[in-house]
C-alpha cells in the first residue's frame, strides 16, 4: 500500500475523470489513482487508456451497472480490510447518471469511509453556458426511455427552476419534441454537446428553434439539454 494513503484510514475514493479534454483531470485525482490499491472502472478499456496516458499502473477491475449488485458487498469488505479503492466512471463524476450509488451506500452502511473528489461533470458547464438562471436548478439526468417518461415530463410542467437533462444523439430530437409539446414551443432552452471536446457546441433558442436545428443537422455526440423553468 502506498505510504501517502496509508497514513489515513482506508476508504473508497470517487474520482471524477475528464468528459473530453484529458487536461481537465486534477492533480489530486491523478495522485489518488496512482496511490490506490485498486481502481474500479466502468469500462476497463476506457480507463486503461486514461491511466496509460498518465503513466499510472494501478490494477483495474470492472465495475458497471450489470455487475454492481453482485460485487458491492465484496468490494466494501475489501476496503474495510485495509485497501484503498478508487472508483471512476467512463467520464465525469461517478454516481451521476453512472454506477456508484450502490457502492457508496453499502460502504456507509458498513462504516467504511467514503470521499468524493471535486471535479468534472457535464451538467455544470452546460448550465453555465446556457445563459439560463443558475441560482436554482434541478437535474433530471436521463429520462426513462419508455415507461414513466411521459408522466415525468408532465410532472415538470410547473417546475420554476432551470431543468437539466442528459440524452443520447439517437433520442435528443424526440426529447426536444416532447419538451416542446409539454412545456411549450417558445420555452427558452440550450443544447450542449461534446463538452470540452474538439467539436464542442452549444445552441441556444426556443425549444421550437432547437428542434428545427437538430432535425436538419444530424445529432452527434453526448448531449446536455438545459430548459428554462416556468415563468
Amino acid at each position: 500500500m502506498n505510504n501517502n494513503l496509508a497514513k489515513n484510514s482506508c476508504k473508497l475514493y470517487l474520482v471524477p475523470t475528464p468528459i473530453g479534454n484529458l487536461e481537465d483531470i486534477t492533480m489530486r485525482a491523478l495522485r489518488i489513482l496512482k496511490e490506490a490499491d485498486l481502481v474500479l472502472a466502468e469500462d476497463t478499456r476506457t480507463t486503461g487508456f486514461l491511466l496509460k496516458h498518465f503513466g499510472i499502473e494501478t490494477p483495474l477491475q470492472s465495475y458497471h451497472k450489470f455487475n454492481e449488485h453482485q460485487t458491492v458487498e465484496r468490494i466494501a469488505e475489501r476496503i474495510a480490510m485495509g485497501k484503498n479503492v478508487a472508483l471512476v466512471s467512463d467520464a465525469g463524476t461517478p454516481a451521476i447518471s453512472d454506477p456508484g450509488f450502490l457502492l457508496v451506500r453499502t460502504c456507509i452502511a458498513k462504516g467504511v469511509e467514503v470521499e468524493c473528489l471535486p471535479g468534472v461533470t457535464a451538467l455544470i458547464p452546460a448550465l453555465v453556458d446556457s445563459g439560463l438562471p443558475c441560482d436554482k436548478f434541478c437535474f433530471e439526468g436521463f429520462l426513462p426511455q419508455k415507461k414513466g417518461r411521459q408522466s415525468r415530463l408532465l410532472a415538470l410542467q410547473n417546475e420554476e427552476r432551470t431543468m437539466i437533462f442528459y440524452e443520447s444523439p439517437y433520442r435528443v430530437v424526440k426529447l426536444l419534441e416532447q419538451l416542446s409539446a409539454v412545456l411549450g414551443a417558445d420555452r427558452r432552452a440550450s443544447v450542449s454537446r461534446e463538452i470540452s471536446k474538439i467539436y464542442e457546441e452549444t445552441v441556444r433558442g426556443s425549444l421550437a428553434e432547437l428542434l428545427v436545428h437538430f432535425t436538419q443537422k444530424e445529432p452527434k455526440g453526448e448531449f446536455v439539454v438545459v430548459v428554462g423553468g416556468k415563468q
